[in-house]
Parts: structure tokens; sequence; C-alpha cells
């Protein structure tokens, strides 16, 4: 598929992109710009990172016939990652927009360096990149020299599912290694596509698990036996936020037909947990929508630095590497999904909690079984996780570079934090699809709305209902493996 000249996050979401080309613009684009480049070093002017050293060290100048070696030193020393992998989802998307952002031709590098980043991704060369080393500032430099190394030659590579040296994949692929020429080592490094692509898999993840939070609330409110009167539309409309007023319509229409909902109900309100899923959800979806547009606009920028104009004749130094719109961003993204689990943890302790007819801890036999006591512990333990994952990366800053990169974002500490706190609200939600299964297997004979009864028998296909203690763990397990698929696709 040909790349588009505009990403956006529906379209990332909606398009496997096994096979990716570059426009005839893009091409026409960096050519034009690098030839520009060219012509601008047969002169004697001093730029940063193209004829001289690095951060502190950009008042000593290189010499022409020592620029080569100057980029290929540059990705080496900085290739200095640690800690665990990067996943292979999230360097697919890495891998991605740095084509995306080098093709914008303002990065002076060579057509054929973004076309090898793209027979990488189309082959499934992987490079090994590593979670740790990022300040999110100065560009993602560690995780995006881990990422340029088998360019070169250098490096590893994840590739047909083993662990390689760069080398000898290019070599069983028939490509050879690439000397870097003139300021590409920089633009490979400068950059902020090690943080975007973790906010483009955080917020594709979590659009999906926010339209399965709304559908497995509203089973957890027939399985307590909860009121529909909060989810109607008078309610909503003098309080307009836009997820609120989403959300309760939605929730409504999930409960629409459901025999519980005819029950008469005995209670005047219910708690919080149920009675706010508009105010609580739609305040997190209206913070995804505002990061959202944050992240599309930086996955569509120019980050790397210099900035080669080659339409208005000057190559600038500045900051588009600094990370701090993601950062902030990031860790509000966070807080907002902690929402969405701490909520949902809420229903999970009361739908065990023998209330409303329901047996304690959803046990068919309570004492002999303990049911889904535990499982409730497990939920807030992940909660409280999440609760020490929301501490704010973006305040932090630390000089590095001898004080010239004074103030950094942190914005890679922000996005890896931010990816384990979202891979746990799946876990959390997946435990409340249990219980909420269980408890309206305990309200048979009657029934829940179509749409629900859906959800729940395609999950039963997988997990039956427990009648008797076995090892949850199995049946959490295959809950969570059962959120990866969009709602859409199991509902109807």
């Amino acid at each position: 598929m040909e790349l588009p000249e505009h990403l956006s996050i529906d379209f990332l979401q909606e398009n496997k992109l096994d096979v990716l080309t570059l426009s005839e613009l893009a091409h026409a684009r960096t050519a034009a710009n690098r030839q520009y480049l060219d012509n601008i070093l047969k002169g004697n002017n001093t730029y940063y990172g193209i004829n001289t050293g690095f951060g502190s060290l950009c008042n000593v100048k290189v010499e022409p016939h020592e620029l080569e070696q100057l980029q290929e030193n540059l990705v080496c020393s900085h290739a200095c990652g640690m800690g665990d992998e990067v996943p292979a989802g999230v360097v697919r998307l890495m891998l991605l927009l740095k084509v995306h952002g080098l093709s914008q031709g303002y990065s002076g590098v060579r057509p054929q360096i973004v076309q090898r980043l793209v027979d990488f991704y189309n082959h499934g060369v992987l490079p090994v990149v590593y979670e740790q080393g990022s300040l999110g500032a100065s560009g993602d430099l560690a995780p995006l020299a881990h990422l340029s190394l088998p360019l070169f030659g250098k490096g590893w590579v994840n590739y047909n599912g083993e662990r390689s040296e760069a080398a000898s994949v290019l070599k069983a692929l028939g490509m050879e290694p690439m000397p870097l020429a003139a300021k590409e080592g920089l633009a490979l490094l400068n950059g902020t596509q090690f943080m975007s692509s973790y906010a483009v898999w955080a917020l594709i993840a979590s659009k999906r698990l926010i339209e399965w939070a709304d559908v497995i609330a509203a089973m957890s409110a027939d399985a307590f036996a909860a009121k529909d009167e909060p989810f109607k539309s008078p309610i909503h409309r003098v309080r307009p936020h836009k997820g609120q007023i989403d959300t309760a319509a939605r929730i409504l229409q999930l409960l629409k037909g459901s025999e519980i909902q005819q029950q008469h109900k005995e209670q005047v309100q219910d708690p919080y947990s149920f009675r706010c899923v508009p105010q609580v959800h739609g305040a997190s979806k209206d913070v995804l929508d505002n990061v959202l547009k944050i992240v599309e606009i930086e996955i569509n920028s120019v980050t790397d630095n210099p900035i080669v104009f080659h339409d208005e004749d000057a190559i600038m130094s500045g900051g588009n590497f600094h990370g701090q719109p993601l950062a902030l961003n990031l860790d509000f993204l966070a807080i907002a999904m902690a929402e969405i689990a701490n909520i949902s943890e809420r229903r999970t302790y009361l739908l065990v909690s023998g209330q409303r007819g329901l047996p304690a801890f959803l046990a068919p036999d309570a004492g002999l079984n303990s049911g889904f006591m535990i499982a409730q512990y497990t939920a807030a333990s992940i909660v409280s996780q999440n609760k020490q994952l929301c501490t704010p990366a973006s305040v932090d800053s630390i000089v590095s570079s001898n004080g010239q990169e004074d103030h950094v974002s942190m914005g890679a500490n922000a996005a890896t934090k931010l990816y384990r706190l979202v891979q746990n609200v799946q876990r959390v939600l997946a435990i409340e699809l249990l219980t909420a299964a269980q408890a309206l297997d305990l309200r048979r004979p009657l029934k829940s709305s179509d749409t629900i009864e859906n959800v729940h028998a395609a999950l039963r296909q997988q997990v039956s209902m427990m009648q008797q203690d076995r090892v949850l763990h199995d049946d959490l397990v295959v809950a969570e493996r059962f959120l990866d698929k969009r709602i859409d696709q199991l509902a109807n």
C-alpha cells in the first residue's frame, strides 16, 4: 500500500499495511532536498551535525573526507539502549513513522536510505531496539540508533522468528550495507518516532478497550440488576460533554431489549461505578480524542534537526525533536485509561459482594467454593500498580551533554509506562468480563439484550461457566486475549 501524505490513527488501525510503497511525490521531495544539501556542502559554511560534532561538541568542525565516518560513529556511539526489547509491533511502527518523517523531504537524506527502511518493513526485518535510553529530547537518540544500525550492517535484527546479526540477514536478502552520507546519521537519530510509535500503539489499544469497557459495563449493569435510568438522554443533555453523551447513548442502546431491565428494581439508586459510567468513561474518551489530535500532528511532522529547507534556501537548527507535547499528553492518557480500570474493578467488587440476589463471590456453592474472590484481589492489585504508573514522567528533567541539553521531556518514559498501563487495563476488564458473564448465568432464565447475549455466547465458546473452583488463571488469560478483538467483530 502506498503510504498516504497524511497519516491518521484511524488509517493505522484499519489497515494492516503488510507492504509499503513510497509515492513518486515523496521520492521526488527527498531527492530534491538531498541535492540541495549536497550543493550546500560544496561551500565553506558550518552546519550543526552535518559538518560539526554533536551536542556540546557542536563547535568542532569535521573535515569533508571524514563526514561519512562522522555519521557512522554517531549511530554506533548512540546505540546505548538497555532493558527489555521493544515489542515487534512497536518496532514496525517505528520503521513506518521514520519512513514517513524522512519522506517529508526536509531531512537531507538520500531516497535510497528511506527506501531501505521501507525494504526492512516489507521483508519483516525488525531491528532489535531497547526500551531504555531515551530522554525524550534531542530525539529518541538511543532507540533510533539501534533502529538505524542495520542500514550499514551493524546491530541485531529479528527476522523470521529469530534474532540474528544484521549483516547476515542483509546478505541473505541480497542487500548491501549502505554507508551513511553527511547528515543522514543525525536525521535517523533525531526525531520522536520511539515515543510516537508507543503513542500510536496506545491510542489504538485504548480506543478498542474503551469500546469494550462500555459493553462490559452494560453486561455488569444487567448482571447486578442496575437501573438504566442514569443513561437516559435528559440527564446528559444538561451537562453536554461529548464523551458523556456518547457513552450514555451507547450504554442505553446496549441494554435495549433486556429482560432484566424490564424487571422491577427495589433500589432507589445504584452505586457510582454503575450510575456514573457515562461521566467516567466519557471523560476518558474526551481525553483520548484530545491526545489523538496531538499525536496525529506529531506523526505527520518533521522532528529531526537541523532541518533542511531547500524550498527556502536555508538550513535551520531548532528543537522539533523535543518530546514535550507527547510527554504531557501520554501522561494524561495514562491517567484517563487508569480510570477505566479503576471503575471496572469497583464493578467487579460489587458483582462478587453477594448483593442483589447473587451468591457471595459468584460461587454456586459458596464456602466449599471460593468462586471469584481472588480474581477481584488480582484486579485490585493491578489497579494499584496502575496508580504507580500514573506518576507523571513529564514533570521530570535531567541535564545531559555537558549542559547543552539542559531540559528534556522524559517522553520516552511516559510512553513505555503507558504501554504497561494499557496492558493492565485490558487485564482488569477481562476480570470484570468473566465476573459479569458468571453473574449473568446466575440470572437465568432472564436474558440480557441481543448484543450482550452475543458477546456472552462468544465468550462461553472459549470459557465455560464456573460450576466449581478451578485454576482461574487459565480463564483470565483466555478472557484477556478475547479482548484483543474489536467489539464490532463479536457483538453483532
